[in-house]
């Protein structure tokens, strides 16, 4: 597939098929994740792979915390967002709302979709050392680019995570992460449910002319 199609086509997956992903399936993906430049080459991501009964019982955790201590999907936000970016996560709500069953509200779906990891048989951990500054999440961001763009190319589906950052300790007690690693990010990976009306919703990209600004 060409990159330019694959980056275009790309879109979240919340509704996967209940169906594992192959272990040589699973090595190539993270074989062309791993293939993201780094600073100085220092390549300092560490991905771990849950799968089967592991991922059932991570999730079932998760969302017990998340319950437990009313955590919820949001920005990340310092102070109250500019109304040009509550406007773009309004896009997104529009378009999920109507796909989510009748009597679960939109934030019960995200939460615990996101600690569900929205029913994928994968779910990709990636974790930095605490040694590193904050400035090396750049080079983990530019790694789960290529993973989530070599998993469309791939015929899998995919779903970066951010809420289990907040169950950092618990994802490390569950999987025997070591206490120097920090938890950054989880990748919901698996097969698109293609009947699923979740996987049709595609809210539309704000023109680059918002977001992009020229110095000449």
């Amino acid at each position: 597939m060409d990159v330019i199609e694959t980056i275009q086509q790309r879109r979240s997956t919340r509704g996967f098929l209940d169906k594992p992903v192959e272990r040589e399936t699973l090595e190539r993906l993270l074989s062309l994740a791993t293939q993201a430049p780094s600073a100085i080459n220092l390549q300092p991501w560490e991905f771990v792979i849950v799968s089967g009964e592991e991922k059932k019982r991570l999730s079932k955790v998760l969302v017990k915390r998340m319950r437990e201590r009313n955590i919820s999907c949001g920005p990340g936000a310092k102070k109250q967002l500019p109304e040009h970016f509550v406007e773009r996560q309004r896009r997104l709500l529009e378009c999920i709302l109507p796909n989510i069953p009748e009597d679960t509200r939109f934030d019960e779906f995200i939460n615990e979709g996101s600690c569900n990891f929205y029913g994928a048989p994968t779910a990709v951990i990636i974790t930095l050392d605490k040694a590193f500054s904050s400035a090396r999440l750049t080079d983990i961001g530019v790694a789960v680019g290529y993973l989530v763009l070599a998993a469309h190319a791939m015929g899998l589906g995919t779903c970066p995570i951010g809420l289990i950052t907040a169950f950092d300790d618990d994802i490390r007690e569950q999987l025997n992460i070591p206490d120097e690693k920090q938890v950054v990010i989880g990748i919901a990976v698996g097969y698109r449910d293609e009947s699923s009306p979740l996987n049709r919703a595609r809210s539309e990209r704000v023109p680059t002319s918002d977001v992009v600004k020229w110095r000449e």
